[in-house]
């Protein structure tokens, strides 16, 4: 199994959790890497402070999380709630089948595979590797004010590092992720491609609907 097949279903977790809003300022600081003054505030010091705070909480209830799985499952669906524009990220993932299509439609698939991912892929957290520093390298303005590109890496003791790219828009006050890059791999395209074949024979709602009752589910590739 590749190092991407590994990670994309923890996206779902860290790395998909990472750009969190900024609520969560307790992060421990101290075992990130050092931020200059010019990333206060931005996208890029939510990604570094909200992927360090996630990787504690881990740690620091793995067991809870072993024992209790609804626990563990409450904890990924709030973050993920918190930050990731399920919405938009899922009219990507449709591409060319979200043209035209009802926005309830669209929001009823972004939620079907939210949970598809989280319950099948959710307690792939509790084997990840939290001893991980975590460094900001760019944050790149996108083209036509589509947001911004935050690139990153999971510094590992003793290995390559990771790279993580998160694709970021402003909501009303907030930065969301809608676009989540492990070692190139895109959870968008991945998702697309899956699901296109599908979607050339059925509905939005039916592929929801077959999504939220077991019929289909994401593939990671896993």
């Amino acid at each position: 199994m590749t190092l991407n097949h590994r990670l994309l279903p923890v996206l779902v977790g860290v790395a998909v959790f990472a750009a969190a809003v900024p609520a969560f300022a307790q992060t421990q600081r101290a075992a990130a890497a050092p931020v200059s003054a010019s990333m206060q505030g931005t996208p890029s010091q939510l990604v570094l402070n909200n992927s360090q705070r996630v990787l504690t909480t881990l740690e620091k209830r793995r067991a809870e999380f072993s024992k209790n799985r609804v626990a563990l499952r409450q904890f990924i669906s709030t973050e993920f709630n918190a930050m990731f524009d399920r919405d938009y990220a899922a009219r990507l993932v449709l591409g060319r089948h979200a043209r035209g299509a009802a926005d309830e439609d669209v929001k009823l698939f972004a939620d079907a595979l939210a949970d598809n991912l989280m319950q099948r892929y959710g307690s792939s957290l509790l084997d990840f590797n939290t001893q991980l520093r975590v460094r900001v390298k760019s944050e790149t303005a996108l083209a036509q004010g589509q947001g911004v590109k935050v690139s990153s890496e999971f510094l590992r003791q003793g290995g390559e590092s990771i790279p993580v790219t998160y694709f970021m828009r402003k909501t009303g006050t907030q930065w969301k992720v809608y676009d989540v890059m492990v070692e190139g791999v895109s959870y968008v395209q991945t998702f697309r491609n899956q699901f296109d074949a599908e979607l050339q024979r059925k509905t939005i709602k039916q592929v929801a609907t077959e999504l939220r009752n077991g019929q289909l589910k994401a593939d990671t590739g896993q």
